[in-house]
């Protein structure tokens, strides 16, 4: 029998959905007399996650339980970009035009209730890796597989800094009994160097960078806390003001309620937006780490709501992967400008 949300999220015991909890002043005004409207752009995809907007307003998506970089038009049409194999979980542009994904190397796909999620280790794993994808071409290049003899177990999301150094997340793998500590990476697009940041980490998912690039975030899926570091040089952290903090870092923020974040965008106010599964939707998170808002999103009743970017004119169009249904939404009139992301 298939199980909906309202079930999931009853049966745990979760909140009502969450308000308001600060001025809009306090966080950037947010746009009054407008309703969101969500239409679902495109579907049938497997497992999506990681939107990029391009220039000219396609988004592309990985979809991790298909191996590919997808193209998605404005009438939602869909093309593959390329062929990554694996399990591509994060997409960015980076400074040479190129699309950078962070793969996992793959994960197993599994239900709940009739949802598809994605975990675990696949039998023909072999690595993680960091990649360059051309689009010209659909042209994959494998630029990174450990870091100092390290094998990269996991990577999940990325971000691209002015520099054009990329920092990103490595979850790790568990096989159900043990499992990894999660780290951060800071890497030259050229594949030229990496390096560790940080590590021992809870399951490191999301990634960003504030609007003037001095603070690194990181949301932890199982803990549903944000993390944060002062960022003091292209590839150098520091956190260590929250005692015990995950990988050195800050704390700024954990949800009420039970929810799993899964991967954040960063708004043009700075504003942390965490998207969570369980409790699908996502947390706006003030940089002082106060809750702004929390967006319910409710499609297809669907429990995996993993990823947020923006785009259109405005930057008031966000692009929102159901990954558990296989739907990239796009949501019009959002209540927040996105951030412009470097070389985008």
């Amino acid at each position: 029998m298939s199980l909906t949300r309202r079930t999931l999220i009853s049966g745990i015991g979760l909140a009502a959905v969450l308000g308001p909890t600060r001025t809009a002043a306090a966080a950037g005004r947010p746009r009054k007399g407008k309703h969101m409207k969500i239409t679902k752009l495109a579907s049938g995809l497997l497992f999506p996650e990681g939107p990029t907007v391009l220039p000219d307003g396609d988004v592309l998506v990985v979809e991790i339980h298909r191996g590919t970089l997808t193209r998605v038009k404005p009438d939602g049409t869909t093309s593959v970009a390329a062929t990554t194999g694996g399990g591509p979980n994060g997409s960015a542009l980076g400074p040479d035009g190129r699309v950078y994904i962070a793969n996992s190397g793959g994960l197993r796909r599994f239900e709940v209730g009739g949802f598809v999620f994605a975990g675990g280790i696949p039998d023909d794993y072999t690595t993680g890796s960091l990649q360059a994808v051309d689009l010209s071409d659909g042209s994959v290049e494998t630029l990174y597989t450990e870091a100092d003899g390290v094998p990269l177990r996991g990577p999940n999301d990325l971000v691209v800094d002015a520099h054009g150094g990329i920092y990103f997340t490595d979850y790790g793998k568990s096989d159900g009994v043990t499992g990894d500590k999660g780290r951060l990476y800071y890497a030259k697009a050229d594949g030229s160097s990496i390096k560790q940041i940080a590590g021992g980490m809870e399951g490191p998912n999301g990634i960003g960078l504030s609007p003037d690039g001095t603070r690194l975030y990181v949301s932890e899926t199982y803990t549903a806390r944000v993390w944060w570091w002062d960022v003091t040089a292209p590839g150098e952290i520091k956190g260590g003001r929250s005692l015990g903090g995950s990988g050195g870092g800050n704390f700024l923020y954990t949800a009420p309620d039970y929810v799993n974040f899964d991967s954040l965008g960063v708004d043009g106010h700075g504003n942390v937006c965490v998207a969570s599964m369980v409790h699908a939707g996502i947390s706006i998170i003030g940089p002082d780490g106060d809750l702004v808002r929390f967006v319910d999103i409710n499609v297809d009743d669907d429990p995996g709501i993993t990823n947020i970017t923006w785009g259109g004119p405005d930057m008031r169009t966000a692009y929102v992967t159901a990954s558990s249904t296989g739907h990239l939404l796009k949501i019009e009139n959002w209540p927040y400008p996105g951030l412009h992301l470097n070389h985008a």
